[in-house]
Protein backbone atom coordinates (compact mmCIF):
# COMPACT_ATOMS: atom_id res chain seq x y z
CA UNK A 1 0.00 0.00 0.00
CA UNK A 2 1.54 3.52 -1.38
CA UNK A 3 1.87 5.92 1.84
CA UNK A 4 1.19 9.27 2.22
CA UNK A 5 2.17 12.27 4.87
CA UNK A 6 1.14 15.65 5.19
CA UNK A 7 2.26 19.15 6.81
CA UNK A 8 0.22 21.88 7.05
CA UNK A 9 1.36 26.10 7.30
CA UNK A 10 -0.95 28.82 8.10
CA UNK A 11 -4.70 29.38 8.65
CA UNK A 12 -7.34 27.12 9.37
CA UNK A 13 -8.55 27.65 5.72
CA UNK A 14 -5.53 25.76 5.23
CA UNK A 15 -6.36 22.56 7.76
CA UNK A 16 -9.61 22.14 5.91
CA UNK A 17 -8.16 21.68 3.07
CA UNK A 18 -5.41 19.20 4.05
CA UNK A 19 -8.10 17.33 5.59
CA UNK A 20 -9.97 17.28 2.37
CA UNK A 21 -6.50 16.24 -0.08
CA UNK A 22 -6.00 13.57 2.78
CA UNK A 23 -9.29 11.96 2.62
CA UNK A 24 -8.72 12.16 -1.86
CA UNK A 25 -5.46 10.33 -0.75
CA UNK A 26 -7.25 7.84 1.45
CA UNK A 27 -10.17 6.87 -1.03
CA UNK A 28 -6.93 6.19 -3.50
CA UNK A 29 -6.04 3.30 -1.18
CA UNK A 30 -3.35 5.45 1.11
CA UNK A 31 -1.78 4.87 4.26
CA UNK A 32 -1.48 8.17 5.72
CA UNK A 33 1.36 8.55 8.22
CA UNK A 34 2.41 10.81 10.17
CA UNK A 35 5.27 13.79 8.46
CA UNK A 36 8.14 12.58 10.34
CA UNK A 37 7.83 9.51 9.11
CA UNK A 38 9.25 8.00 5.79
CA UNK A 39 6.44 8.14 3.10
CA UNK A 40 5.53 7.60 -0.69
CA UNK A 41 3.91 11.04 -1.00
CA UNK A 42 4.45 13.58 1.06
CA UNK A 43 2.10 16.86 0.77
CA UNK A 44 3.20 20.30 2.25
CA UNK A 45 0.18 23.15 1.96
CA UNK A 46 2.08 26.21 2.35
CA UNK A 47 1.62 29.46 3.89
CA UNK A 48 3.01 32.71 2.13
CA UNK A 49 1.03 35.41 4.69
CA UNK A 50 4.75 36.24 5.87
CA UNK A 51 8.20 35.91 5.18
CA UNK A 52 8.16 33.24 8.09
CA UNK A 53 5.03 31.27 6.29
CA UNK A 54 7.55 31.07 3.36
CA UNK A 55 10.73 30.06 5.11
CA UNK A 56 9.24 27.30 6.90
CA UNK A 57 7.30 25.86 4.05
CA UNK A 58 10.34 25.74 1.82
CA UNK A 59 12.10 23.98 5.45
CA UNK A 60 9.17 21.81 5.41
CA UNK A 61 9.98 20.85 1.44
CA UNK A 62 13.67 20.00 2.20
CA UNK A 63 12.71 18.05 5.52
CA UNK A 64 10.66 15.90 3.27
CA UNK A 65 13.13 15.39 1.17
CA UNK A 66 15.58 14.45 3.82
CA UNK A 67 13.24 11.63 5.07
CA UNK A 68 12.95 9.85 1.85
CA UNK A 69 14.87 10.73 -0.82
CA UNK A 70 13.08 9.15 -3.79
CA UNK A 71 9.17 10.19 -2.41
CA UNK A 72 7.55 12.62 -4.20
CA UNK A 73 6.17 15.78 -3.20
CA UNK A 74 3.48 17.56 -3.85
CA UNK A 75 3.19 21.55 -2.94
CA UNK A 76 0.15 23.31 -2.43
CA UNK A 77 -1.41 26.17 -1.35
CA UNK A 78 -0.58 29.98 -0.76
CA UNK A 79 3.32 30.17 -2.07
CA UNK A 80 2.16 26.95 -3.98
CA UNK A 81 0.02 29.56 -6.10
CA UNK A 82 2.07 32.64 -5.37
CA UNK A 83 5.54 31.03 -7.20
CA UNK A 84 4.10 28.61 -8.99
CA UNK A 85 6.49 26.93 -11.26
CA UNK A 86 9.41 28.16 -9.70
CA UNK A 87 8.69 25.78 -7.12
CA UNK A 88 9.68 22.88 -9.26
CA UNK A 89 13.63 23.49 -8.83
CA UNK A 90 12.73 22.31 -5.36
CA UNK A 91 12.62 18.71 -7.41
CA UNK A 92 9.05 18.77 -6.22
CA UNK A 93 6.74 16.21 -8.39
CA UNK A 94 3.47 18.71 -8.27
CA UNK A 95 2.40 21.77 -7.38
CA UNK A 96 -0.92 22.90 -6.82
CA UNK A 97 -2.06 26.61 -5.41
CA UNK A 98 -5.69 27.78 -4.19
CA UNK A 99 -7.67 24.84 -6.85
CA UNK A 100 -7.53 21.77 -8.19
CA UNK A 101 -6.88 20.27 -4.70
CA UNK A 102 -9.69 17.49 -5.28
CA UNK A 103 -7.70 16.57 -8.05
CA UNK A 104 -4.55 16.08 -6.06
CA UNK A 105 -4.04 12.26 -6.94
CA UNK A 106 -5.14 12.45 -9.90
CA UNK A 107 -2.58 15.04 -11.00
CA UNK A 108 -0.01 12.90 -8.82
CA UNK A 109 -0.55 9.92 -11.26
CA UNK A 110 -0.42 11.86 -14.28
CA UNK A 111 3.02 12.98 -13.37
CA UNK A 112 4.26 9.60 -12.31
CA UNK A 113 2.88 8.07 -15.54
CA UNK A 114 4.55 10.93 -17.26
CA UNK A 115 7.57 10.82 -15.27
CA UNK A 116 7.79 14.52 -15.12
CA UNK A 117 7.26 18.05 -12.74
CA UNK A 118 3.87 19.19 -12.84
CA UNK A 119 3.17 22.84 -12.15
CA UNK A 120 -0.95 22.80 -12.36
CA UNK A 121 -1.05 26.10 -10.90
CA UNK A 122 -4.67 28.02 -12.43
CA UNK A 123 -3.37 31.62 -12.40
CA UNK A 124 -7.21 33.29 -12.91
CA UNK A 125 -8.08 32.34 -10.05
CA UNK A 126 -10.61 35.50 -9.59
CA UNK A 127 -14.11 34.40 -11.15
CA UNK A 128 -13.57 30.69 -10.44
CA UNK A 129 -16.41 29.02 -8.82
CA UNK A 130 -16.34 27.76 -4.99
CA UNK A 131 -14.53 24.66 -5.23
CA UNK A 132 -16.28 21.60 -3.95
CA UNK A 133 -14.01 20.10 -1.45
CA UNK A 134 -15.72 18.27 1.70
CA UNK A 135 -14.28 16.39 4.95
CA UNK A 136 -16.29 13.86 6.69
CA UNK A 137 -13.66 13.61 9.73
CA UNK A 138 -10.76 15.96 10.86
CA UNK A 139 -7.10 15.42 12.33
CA UNK A 140 -8.66 17.56 15.86
CA UNK A 141 -10.69 14.57 18.08
CA UNK A 142 -13.54 16.82 18.97
CA UNK A 143 -13.86 19.91 16.26
CA UNK A 144 -14.04 19.86 13.05
CA UNK A 145 -13.34 22.99 10.62
CA UNK A 146 -15.95 23.55 7.62
CA UNK A 147 -14.70 26.01 5.13
CA UNK A 148 -17.92 27.94 4.20
CA UNK A 149 -15.82 30.50 2.50
CA UNK A 150 -13.13 30.98 -0.31
CA UNK A 151 -11.02 34.55 -1.38
CA UNK A 152 -10.62 37.94 -0.30
CA UNK A 153 -11.30 41.57 -2.28
CA UNK A 154 -10.44 43.67 0.23
CA UNK A 155 -6.44 44.33 -1.21
CA UNK A 156 -5.49 45.79 2.20
CA UNK A 157 -2.18 47.61 1.83
CA UNK A 158 -0.12 44.69 3.46
CA UNK A 159 -1.80 41.65 2.18
CA UNK A 160 -1.04 39.28 -0.46
CA UNK A 161 -3.80 37.13 -0.26
CA UNK A 162 -6.17 38.38 -2.28
CA UNK A 163 -3.72 37.36 -4.86
CA UNK A 164 -2.93 33.80 -4.04
CA UNK A 165 -6.69 33.35 -3.22
CA UNK A 166 -8.45 34.72 -5.55
CA UNK A 167 -12.00 36.50 -5.69
CA UNK A 168 -14.86 35.61 -3.40
CA UNK A 169 -16.69 32.27 -3.27
CA UNK A 170 -19.22 31.54 -1.06
CA UNK A 171 -20.28 27.46 -0.28
CA UNK A 172 -23.90 26.85 -0.72
CA UNK A 173 -26.32 26.93 2.16
CA UNK A 174 -27.23 23.30 1.39
CA UNK A 175 -23.47 21.96 1.09
CA UNK A 176 -22.55 23.33 4.59
CA UNK A 177 -25.62 21.39 5.76
CA UNK A 178 -24.97 18.31 4.15
CA UNK A 179 -21.21 18.45 5.40
CA UNK A 180 -22.24 19.64 9.14
CA UNK A 181 -24.50 16.51 9.71
CA UNK A 182 -21.87 14.30 8.09
CA UNK A 183 -19.57 15.68 10.49
CA UNK A 184 -22.46 15.59 13.14
CA UNK A 185 -22.75 11.77 12.28
CA UNK A 186 -18.72 11.31 12.54
CA UNK A 187 -18.80 12.14 16.32
CA UNK A 188 -17.74 15.60 16.50
CA UNK A 189 -19.47 18.02 18.61
CA UNK A 190 -17.98 21.49 17.90
CA UNK A 191 -17.70 23.06 14.31
CA UNK A 192 -15.42 25.62 13.43
CA UNK A 193 -16.66 28.00 10.25
CA UNK A 194 -13.70 29.37 8.48
CA UNK A 195 -12.97 31.31 5.66
CA UNK A 196 -10.47 33.50 4.02
CA UNK A 197 -12.76 36.58 4.50
CA UNK A 198 -15.55 34.90 6.23
CA UNK A 199 -17.97 38.21 6.57
CA UNK A 200 -17.58 38.26 3.01
CA UNK A 201 -19.62 34.87 2.76
CA UNK A 202 -22.85 35.55 0.66
CA UNK A 203 -22.01 38.25 -1.45
CA UNK A 204 -22.08 36.02 -4.30
CA UNK A 205 -24.82 33.83 -3.47
CA UNK A 206 -28.14 35.42 -4.40
CA UNK A 207 -30.04 36.94 -0.74
CA UNK A 208 -27.45 34.68 1.13
CA UNK A 209 -25.97 36.28 4.27
CA UNK A 210 -23.43 35.05 6.58
CA UNK A 211 -25.93 34.47 9.01
CA UNK A 212 -27.81 32.02 6.69
CA UNK A 213 -24.44 29.93 6.64
CA UNK A 214 -24.01 30.15 10.33
CA UNK A 215 -27.16 28.76 10.72
CA UNK A 216 -27.06 26.11 7.90
CA UNK A 217 -24.47 24.46 9.77
CA UNK A 218 -26.80 24.03 12.71
CA UNK A 219 -27.14 19.93 12.65
CA UNK A 220 -28.44 17.55 15.45
CA UNK A 221 -25.49 16.33 17.81
CA UNK A 222 -23.57 19.18 16.72
CA UNK A 223 -23.51 21.15 20.56
CA UNK A 224 -21.13 24.24 19.77
CA UNK A 225 -20.76 26.29 16.63
CA UNK A 226 -17.30 28.56 16.49
CA UNK A 227 -16.63 31.57 14.05
CA UNK A 228 -13.41 32.18 12.49
CA UNK A 229 -12.20 36.02 11.89
CA UNK A 230 -15.11 38.69 11.72
CA UNK A 231 -14.18 42.07 9.84
CA UNK A 232 -15.24 44.68 12.79
CA UNK A 233 -17.60 46.39 11.14
CA UNK A 234 -19.17 43.62 10.36
CA UNK A 235 -20.61 42.87 13.87
CA UNK A 236 -22.59 45.24 14.46
CA UNK A 237 -25.86 45.52 16.80
CA UNK A 238 -28.49 43.72 14.29
CA UNK A 239 -25.24 40.82 14.28
CA UNK A 240 -25.00 40.92 17.62
CA UNK A 241 -28.43 40.47 18.37
CA UNK A 242 -28.90 37.33 15.40
CA UNK A 243 -25.78 35.80 16.85
CA UNK A 244 -27.39 35.69 20.40
CA UNK A 245 -30.66 33.62 19.01
CA UNK A 246 -28.64 31.03 17.99
CA UNK A 247 -27.49 28.52 20.84
CA UNK A 248 -24.86 27.14 19.76
CA UNK A 249 -22.39 29.96 19.15
CA UNK A 250 -19.68 29.85 20.80
CA UNK A 251 -18.94 33.16 22.70
CA UNK A 252 -15.47 34.08 21.16
CA UNK A 253 -15.09 36.37 18.47
CA UNK A 254 -12.22 37.29 16.60
CA UNK A 255 -12.25 41.14 15.50
CA UNK A 256 -8.83 41.69 13.28
CA UNK A 257 -7.45 45.14 14.72
CA UNK A 258 -4.24 45.04 12.58
CA UNK A 259 -3.53 48.75 14.38
CA UNK A 260 -4.80 50.32 17.36
CA UNK A 261 -4.24 53.79 15.31
CA UNK A 262 -6.55 55.41 12.69
CA UNK A 263 -3.51 57.04 10.74
CA UNK A 264 -2.12 53.47 10.48
CA UNK A 265 -5.71 51.53 9.61
CA UNK A 266 -5.77 54.46 6.76
CA UNK A 267 -2.42 53.66 5.24
CA UNK A 268 -3.43 50.15 6.05
CA UNK A 269 -6.68 50.23 3.65
CA UNK A 270 -8.32 48.89 6.72
CA UNK A 271 -12.05 49.61 6.32
CA UNK A 272 -13.06 50.74 10.20
CA UNK A 273 -11.77 53.49 12.50
CA UNK A 274 -10.86 52.66 16.07
CA UNK A 275 -14.25 54.38 17.04
CA UNK A 276 -15.86 51.46 14.83
CA UNK A 277 -13.88 48.77 16.24
CA UNK A 278 -14.52 49.88 19.94
CA UNK A 279 -18.63 50.07 18.88
CA UNK A 280 -18.89 46.52 17.83
CA UNK A 281 -16.37 45.13 20.96
CA UNK A 282 -19.21 46.73 22.72
CA UNK A 283 -22.10 45.22 20.61
CA UNK A 284 -20.87 41.91 20.96
CA UNK A 285 -20.16 42.20 24.81
CA UNK A 286 -23.64 43.60 25.42
CA UNK A 287 -24.73 40.40 23.32
CA UNK A 288 -22.41 37.91 25.27
CA UNK A 289 -21.44 38.87 28.67
CA UNK A 290 -17.82 37.62 29.27
CA UNK A 291 -17.33 36.69 26.19
CA UNK A 292 -13.81 36.19 24.89
CA UNK A 293 -12.39 38.82 22.11
CA UNK A 294 -9.15 37.92 20.65
CA UNK A 295 -7.47 39.51 17.72
CA UNK A 296 -4.53 40.31 15.16
CA UNK A 297 -1.94 43.13 15.26
CA UNK A 298 1.18 44.04 13.10
CA UNK A 299 3.82 46.25 14.56
CA UNK A 300 5.94 48.10 12.69
CA UNK A 301 3.72 48.62 9.43
CA UNK A 302 5.72 51.32 7.15
CA UNK A 303 5.65 54.74 8.68
CA UNK A 304 4.43 53.81 12.06
CA UNK A 305 5.71 56.44 14.74
CA UNK A 306 6.28 55.75 18.56
CA UNK A 307 3.11 57.89 18.66
CA UNK A 308 0.99 55.18 16.52
CA UNK A 309 2.62 52.46 18.17
CA UNK A 310 1.87 53.85 22.02
CA UNK A 311 -1.58 54.36 20.42
CA UNK A 312 -1.69 51.13 19.23
CA UNK A 313 -0.89 49.94 22.74
CA UNK A 314 -2.95 52.16 24.72
CA UNK A 315 -5.93 50.77 22.25
CA UNK A 316 -5.01 46.97 23.14
CA UNK A 317 -5.02 47.38 26.87
CA UNK A 318 -8.43 49.90 26.40
CA UNK A 319 -10.41 46.59 24.67
CA UNK A 320 -8.83 44.07 26.71
CA UNK A 321 -8.47 41.48 24.20
CA UNK A 322 -8.72 37.72 26.23
CA UNK A 323 -5.73 36.60 23.36
CA UNK A 324 -3.42 38.89 21.44
CA UNK A 325 -1.48 37.61 18.56
CA UNK A 326 0.99 39.71 17.27
CA UNK A 327 3.13 39.75 14.35
CA UNK A 328 6.19 42.12 13.07
CA UNK A 329 5.07 43.69 9.86
CA UNK A 330 6.52 41.54 6.45
CA UNK A 331 7.06 43.30 3.41
CA UNK A 332 5.18 41.00 0.66
CA UNK A 333 6.39 41.39 -3.29
CA UNK A 334 3.95 42.96 -4.99
CA UNK A 335 1.87 44.86 -2.23
CA UNK A 336 1.41 48.70 -2.08
CA UNK A 337 2.85 48.23 1.46
CA UNK A 338 6.33 46.73 -0.02
CA UNK A 339 6.62 50.10 -1.72
CA UNK A 340 6.17 52.20 0.81
CA UNK A 341 8.27 54.72 2.07
CA UNK A 342 9.25 54.93 6.01
CA UNK A 343 10.14 51.14 5.97
CA UNK A 344 10.48 50.66 9.71
CA UNK A 345 13.52 48.61 10.77
CA UNK A 346 13.37 45.01 11.51
CA UNK A 347 14.71 45.74 15.09
CA UNK A 348 12.24 48.02 15.75
CA UNK A 349 9.56 45.99 14.29
CA UNK A 350 10.49 43.04 16.60
CA UNK A 351 10.88 45.39 20.02
CA UNK A 352 7.15 46.56 19.59
CA UNK A 353 6.12 42.86 19.26
CA UNK A 354 7.66 42.13 22.29
CA UNK A 355 6.18 45.05 23.91
CA UNK A 356 2.92 44.41 22.84
CA UNK A 357 2.59 40.63 23.59
CA UNK A 358 3.76 41.39 26.97
CA UNK A 359 0.48 43.93 26.65
CA UNK A 360 -1.51 41.02 25.32
CA UNK A 361 -0.51 38.96 28.54
CA UNK A 362 -1.52 41.48 30.52
CA UNK A 363 -5.18 42.14 29.44
CA UNK A 364 -5.58 37.87 28.70
CA UNK A 365 -4.65 37.69 32.73
CA UNK A 366 -7.11 40.43 33.44
CA UNK A 367 -9.95 38.51 31.23
CA UNK A 368 -9.38 35.30 32.96
CA UNK A 369 -9.21 36.25 36.66
CA UNK A 370 -13.34 37.67 35.34
CA UNK A 371 -13.58 33.96 34.34
CA UNK A 372 -12.94 33.04 37.91
CA UNK A 373 -15.82 31.55 39.88
CA UNK A 374 -17.95 30.73 36.53
CA UNK A 375 -19.56 27.46 35.63
CA UNK A 376 -19.01 26.68 32.21
CA UNK A 377 -19.66 23.93 29.61
CA UNK A 378 -15.81 22.11 29.03
CA UNK A 379 -15.89 20.00 25.63
CA UNK A 380 -12.92 17.24 26.98
CA UNK A 381 -10.21 16.98 23.74
CA UNK A 382 -7.42 15.12 25.63
CA UNK A 383 -4.90 14.56 28.62
CA UNK A 384 -2.85 17.49 29.84
CA UNK A 385 1.06 16.79 30.41
CA UNK A 386 0.11 16.32 34.20
CA UNK A 387 -1.97 13.61 33.20
CA UNK A 388 -5.69 15.88 33.74
CA UNK A 389 -7.82 15.72 30.73
CA UNK A 390 -8.04 18.88 29.44
CA UNK A 391 -10.74 20.91 27.30
CA UNK A 392 -12.26 24.07 26.29
CA UNK A 393 -15.02 26.22 27.11
CA UNK A 394 -17.07 28.11 24.46
CA UNK A 395 -14.76 30.95 25.13
CA UNK A 396 -11.55 29.09 24.15
CA UNK A 397 -10.40 28.62 27.78
CA UNK A 398 -8.69 25.95 28.07
CA UNK A 399 -9.12 23.95 31.32
CA UNK A 400 -8.14 21.01 33.31
CA UNK A 401 -11.47 18.93 34.08
CA UNK A 402 -10.37 16.05 37.05
CA UNK A 403 -12.31 12.79 35.82
CA UNK A 404 -13.50 14.22 32.24
CA UNK A 405 -13.19 11.88 29.23
CA UNK A 406 -13.27 12.69 25.52
CA UNK A 407 -15.85 14.30 23.74
CA UNK A 408 -17.67 14.95 26.81
CA UNK A 409 -19.01 18.27 27.50
CA UNK A 410 -18.76 18.70 31.57
CA UNK A 411 -20.10 21.34 33.47
CA UNK A 412 -17.10 23.01 35.37
CA UNK A 413 -16.41 25.95 37.64
CA UNK A 414 -13.64 27.62 37.26
CA UNK A 415 -11.41 28.06 40.15
CA UNK A 416 -7.51 28.61 39.46
CA UNK A 417 -5.82 30.19 36.46
CA UNK A 418 -2.18 28.82 36.12
CA UNK A 419 0.68 30.83 34.85
CA UNK A 420 0.52 28.30 32.12
CA UNK A 421 -2.85 29.63 30.38
CA UNK A 422 -4.43 26.60 31.43
CA UNK A 423 -7.46 27.13 33.67
CA UNK A 424 -7.74 24.80 36.73
CA UNK A 425 -11.44 23.59 37.53
CA UNK A 426 -14.18 21.90 39.09
CA UNK A 427 -16.71 20.26 38.38
CA UNK A 428 -20.16 21.35 38.84
CA UNK A 429 -22.55 18.72 38.08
Amino acid sequence: MPSVAFHTLGCKVNQYDTQAMLECFERAGYEVRPFDQPADVYVINTCTVTGTGDKKSLNAVRRAQRLNPKADIVIAGCLAQRDGEQLLATGARLVIGASRRGEVVELLRLAQSENRQLAAVQRDILRIPFEPLTVSGDMDHTRAVIKIQEGCDRYCTYCIIPYVRGGIRSRAPKDIRAEAIRLSNAGFRELVLTGIHLTSYGRDLEGETLLDGIRAARAPGVSRIRLGSLEPVAADEAFARALRQIPEICPQFHLALQSGSDTVLKRMRRRYTTAEFSRSAGFLREAFPGCALTTDVITGFPGETEEEFEQTLSFVRQIGFARLHVFPFSARQGTPAARMGGQVPRAVREQRARVLIAAGRETAKAWAEGQLGRVRPVLVEDLGPDGIPRGYTPEYAQTAVPGGAQGEIVPVRLVAYGEDGVFRGERAD
